[in-house]
């Protein structure tokens, strides 16, 4: 409720009155009881992490590849793999979008190897789809890779990828250290995968090869994509260094071999998995099945064992994750609560967030080992991990996130983790201001060309949403230590430098230009930019003209792939909205009429239970190749911006 003490300076009474009898504070205290009520016993929030159904299609493959077939658990996964068929037969990247020929051939391979008869309707409809697209051939590197340890292709379909690139110089174009952190992990188990051509023990034998147009060994074409002058030289490369691997001396492949499964056994990470994520996880459990590791061997149990964590089973359907994200859905409810709480000053809600950031603080990672140091040898460690526990690849992005919530606590307890955090986010600034997710100037851009990269994720260069969380970070340090001005001089730099004609910013890691903005807008806010400032009103105007005619915002994954659907979408989302909203009151804009028709699409959309809805994907793992959706982020950015707007209009002392 409001005080009558509380200063309404320059407020409109007429509308201050209205909401003295609006269920704003209803709203705010319905989402922040519920949100309280998920955190974990321990001080953390995780909310689910749903990718398209690759991953769960991916786990029912690997089940068969290792003759380890839980018949139960098939039959979960297969029932939500039905269950998400787009009408015309495919399978999407995301919920709504166009089918992917790559996603569709794994869900009917999965399909079929859990009993689905081929005359079955929905494999029917997915069989004619996938041969509409130019059958299995026309596939992604990864797909092809899969069907060659099935059989199911020629190896010569999928890129050559010797084992020996782990003794590669450092000086050679193609080195491991270049990539980015999700392809090393990736990449260095499949590559003895690869070099052994490993073949998956299929006890059933099922095939798919109904799936091609021209016989898969008669094919010629598995590399037609491969267009530009870069990818068509390595693919000559490749052809060649093809031919003469039978020269290749055993020593050299035993050498090699032997610093792949050191290198991926040194960063297995316990119940965690390599490098936390899925496939990463497979690659490396796959790979300890063929270099001998019994199963009864404590890492090749745990390694499994990172991988069934990933499950999520709900009744009679279930899905496997790619990763999980404990410390960004902590991180970013605790800011959420915050803001609530210059309000409220709860004690319970105080007490709540005070746990969950000293769980956060007891994650930050110091002194462990990480692939980030090669890049910067000297640096100490300050960062944090997405996930549970993944120390040898600390994530920029959430690194900044977490030490914003610290700093804004004011609480001596945290001093260190906060200093170790300033020093290491501004030792992590790439050469052109901005930062990447998780290394230094990991800009190697011609890499994106080979033909193993046909995703176009091989790199981690910087982008404007992460260099915008470190510069909301390093904008609150900067009020007492001045040495990180510079640093963050650098980092606004590269912001405005990056920022679209239109006024809007790309966003890598949330979807899209929404996201984008919100991230800069907020910078700029704690960067101390004046709000008259050229690109904050451009990004203003940008927002205000991309709001619907409910008050609402929305935007589609379509906008990665279709530069006029930025910030377009069939409907409002309540996270987008929240993202929107919160961008505009950064920029001073908290009396305008596009957040008083925001805030009211919020609440007019607020559940009973006081969260929000969204039914569509919210994020890219990857633009273009794979996506996510946060379950928590029609939870805490509603929230978050509703709190915001209290504040904001009722000027709390």
């Amino acid at each position: 409720m409001l005080h009558e003490n509380i200063a309404l300076s320059g407020l409109d009474y007429a509308m201050l009155d209205a909401y003295r009898q609006s269920p704003l504070d209803g709203a705010i205290d319905r989402a922040r009881e519920h949100l309280l009520n998920l955190q974990h016993r321990e001080g953390y929030w995780v909310f689910e992490l749903e990718a398209d159904c690759t991953i769960p299609a991916e786990y029912i493959l690997m089940m068969h590849f290792m003759d380890e077939i839980d018949t139960e658990l098939q039959a979960k996964i297969a029932n939500f793999l039905r269950a998400h068929q787009s009408q015309d037969g495919s399978y999407p990247l995301f919920r709504g979008g166009a089918g992917d020929i790559s996603c569709t051939i794994k869900a009917y391979y999965a399909l079929k190897l859990a009993g689905d008869d081929i005359g079955s309707p929905h494999l029917a409809k997915a069989r004619a789809w996938i041969l509409a697209q130019g059958g299995a051939a026309k596939a992604n590197v990864f797909t092809r890779i899969m069907l060659a340890m099935f059989e199911q292709i020629p190896w010569r379909g999928v890129p050559f990828i010797p084992v020996e690139i782990m003794l590669l110089p450092k000086w050679f174009p193609f080195h491991l250290d270049k990539v980015s952190y999700w392809s090393r992990t990736v990449m260095v188990p499949l590559l003895i995968l690869c070099s052994y051509k490993v073949t998956a023990r299929n006890p059933k034998k099922i095939q798919v090869r109904e799936l091609f147009i021209t016989p898969p060994e008669l094919e010629k074409n598995y590399f037609s994509h491969v267009k530009t002058p870069i990818g068509r030289a390595v693919l000559s490369v490749e052809r060649f260094g093809r031919l003469l691997e039978p020269l290749i001396p055993g020593f050299v492949r035993k050498k090699a071999t032997e610093k792949a499964r050191d290198w991926f056994l040194a960063r297995l990470n316990g119940y965690d998995g390599l490098g936390a994520i899925f496939p990463a996880m497979v690659n490396a459990y796959e790979a300890m099945d063929f270099l001998g590791f019994p199963k009864d061997d404590e890492r090749r149990r745990i390694a499994l064992a990172s991988i069934q964590r990933l499950l999520v089973i709900r009744g009679e359907q279930a899905y496997c994750q790619p990763c999980v994200s404990p410390v960004w859905d902590t991180g970013l409810a605790a800011l959420a609560l915050q803001e609530v709480d210059k309000h409220e000053q709860n004690p319970q809600t105080r007490e709540q967030i005070k746990h969950a950031l000293r769980w956060l603080a007891s994650k930050q990672l110091k002194d462990e080992p990480g692939d980030w140091q090669v890049k910067r040898p000297e640096l100490a460690g300050g960062g944090w991990a997405f996930q549970f526990g993944n120390s040898w690849y600390p994530d920029v992005d959430d690194s900044a996130v977490v030490a914003h919530a610290l700093v804004q606590a004011d609480d001596k307890e945290f001093e260190e983790n906060i200093e170790r955090a300033g020093v290491w986010i501004a030792g992590m600034q790439s050469s052109n201001g901005g930062y990447g997710a998780f290394d230094v100037d990991n800009t190697h851009y011609y890499l994106n060309h080979i033909p193993f990269a046909d995703h176009g994720a091989l790199l981690d260069p910087p982008t404007a949403d992460v260099s915008g969380r470190c510069a909301m970070f390093l904008g609150k340090l900067v009020e007492k230590q001045a040495q990180y001005r510079p640093v963050l001089d650098r980092c606004i730099a590269y912001l405005k430098s990056e920022q679209e004609e239109d006024g809007s910013w790309f966003g890598r890691w949330g979807t899209n230009y929404i996201y984008g903005v919100w991230s800069v807008l907020l910078a700029f806010e704690t960067a101390g930019l004046a709000k008259d400032d050229p690109s904050i009103r451009k990004a203003v105007a940008w927002l205000e003209s991309k709001q619907r005619a409910d008050g609402g915002w929305g935007e589609g994954n379509e906008s990665y792939h279709d530069a006029r659907q930025r910030g377009e979408f069939h409907t409002s989302t309540a996270f987008q909205t929240g993202l929107a909203l919160c961008a505009l009151m950064a920029a001073g804009e908290a009396d305008s009429s596009a957040v008083q028709a925001g805030v009211n699409y919020l609440l007019n959309h607020q559940q009973a239970d006081g969260f929000w809805k969204d039914d569509c994907f919210t994020a890219p793992g990857f633009p273009k190749v794979f996506y996510l959706k946060y379950h928590g982020y029609d939870k805490f950015f509603p929230l978050w911006a509703l709190a915001r707007f209290r504040n904001e209009r009722f000027a709390i002392a």
